[in-house]
């Protein structure tokens, strides 16, 4: 009865993932800041940071004071998510790949591994290799597996909220009834969150990279798919059935080719990664790839730059009037596409400029991701951050004092 929703026990562990979100977002915050970012009141922060610091949670920053939020108040220490306090997992699912990534609560990074697959046809295969890994990453590591409280997956399709199956069609075509969390959960004995990798790809840039500090903010993947993610009023927004965002299967060409949403025209059908590399089949042959494509541009060839040009004008066709509605601050692009760089953004741009009313036209940053292909994961880990019930975190921690122990290395290298 005491978890129950609306219950004492259920507020207060709402409030601790407030204060804990707050912190993983400012970075370094103090407790008057964070009283104004969640709008807690003073004595229920004081409270419940106190709680936090004992358990190892947060810490008081070493780097010194920060100013006060407040008029006239003094600078006031700086709090810190404690990054020995405990760790998360991460993995992103693509169709052809799979990466799984060991972090601390701080975001920093304490290991890797990526591994090559046929992620669409073997989802057994690929489930096995997610926990295998997972759980040797924390044996390599040397940490605590009792202080990894769980982790996120981030899925090229929308995901049913209550059953965590794939809806609508996706890249992992043979997973439309597997119960991700369930079968992962089973294999390693943590709780296990899912979530579309462009919605996890913009709550990473909102909250680690390029939008941090931005409040509204579209972020566009662009890989063989192309999905979007929105942060609205500084909240994510997935729509009423979690299917917000699939930017790919916005028409943009008239009678084009057909899409495996069965439509015709689809701005995944022009800028996926596939239908770049295909516009260089006769001259550059079947195997040309997107590396091949940024090889390209380096060496200013003159169709690459076209190719691309014209892939940022789709995506800034397809993104006009989303903006005009939304009025975002900002749209960043990440994903395996994005590596081509500076023309595509300036083709987006370009449209954006010409075809948005003033002063939205003027209001607007396109930049590229700051994450780069760590974007989705690193999603990933806040999600199930934020997932992790608040009263889990406190058994854990060793409320005795004492030095802690580190890894020699914050980061693996990606295998």
């Amino acid at each position: 009865m005491d978890d129950a929703p609306g219950s004492l026990t259920s507020l207060r562990s709402r409030n601790r993932l407030l204060v804990i979100d707050a912190v993983r977002r400012h970075g370094r915050i103090s407790r008057v800041d964070i009283a104004r970012a969640t709008g807690l009141s003073r004595t229920t922060v004081s409270g419940l940071v106190t709680a936090l610091l004992a358990e190892g949670v947060l810490t008081e920053s070493a780097e010194g004071s920060v100013p006060s939020a407040a008029r006239g108040g003094r600078p006031a220490t700086p709090l810190t998510l404690n990054p020995e306090g405990g760790g998360l997992l991460g993995v992103h699912l693509r169709h052809t790949d799979i990466r799984v990534l060991l972090a601390d609560l701080s975001g920093g990074v304490l290991g890797e591994r990526y591994h090559e697959i046929d992620v669409d046809h073997r989802p057994d295969e690929a489930l096995d290799f997610i926990a295998g890994t997972a759980l040797d990453l924390v044996a390599t590591v040397g940490q605590d597996a009792g202080r990894i409280f769980g982790m996120g997956v981030a899925v090229s399709a929308p995901v049913r909220s209550r059953s965590h199956t794939l809806s609508l069609p996706s890249m992992l075509s043979d997973w439309t009834d597997v119960d991700i969390a369930e079968r992962l959960s089973e294999r390693i004995g943590l709780p296990v969150h899912v979530g579309n990798d462009a919605n996890l790809g913009a709550l990473a840039e909102w909250t680690f990279g390029a939008g941090h500090g931005v409040d509204d903010l579209i972020y566009i993947m662009l890989s063989d798919g192309v999905g979007a993610g929105l942060i609205l009023d500084g909240r994510p927004y997935q729509g009423a059935t979690g299917a917000a965002g699939e930017l790919g299967h916005i028409a943009v060409v008239e009678g084009g080719y057909v899409c495996r949403c069965g439509n015709r025209g689809c701005l995944e059908t022009v800028v996926g990664a596939q239908a770049l590399t295909a516009a260089f089949t006769r001259t550059r042959g079947p195997d040309t790839t997107i590396a091949d494509l940024v090889a390209l541009l380096a060496a200013d060839d003159p169709g690459a730059r076209r190719v691309v040009i014209d892939a940022g004008h789709m995506i800034g066709r397809a993104l006009a009037d989303i903006c005009a509605m939304l009025e975002p601050r900002m749209v960043i692009v990440g994903g395996e596409v994005a590596a081509v760089g500076r023309p595509l953004l300036d083709g987006i741009r370009d449209v954006l400029l010409h075809r948005l009313p003033s002063p939205l036209d003027q209001g607007i940053t396109v930049t590229g991701s700051r994450l780069g292909d760590r974007a989705e994961v690193f999603g990933a880990i806040v999600l199930a951050t934020r997932q992790t019930s608040a009263h889990l975190l406190a058994p854990h921690f060793d409320r005795t004092p004492r030095e802690p122990e580190r890894p020699p290395s914050r980061e693996t290298p990606a295998q």
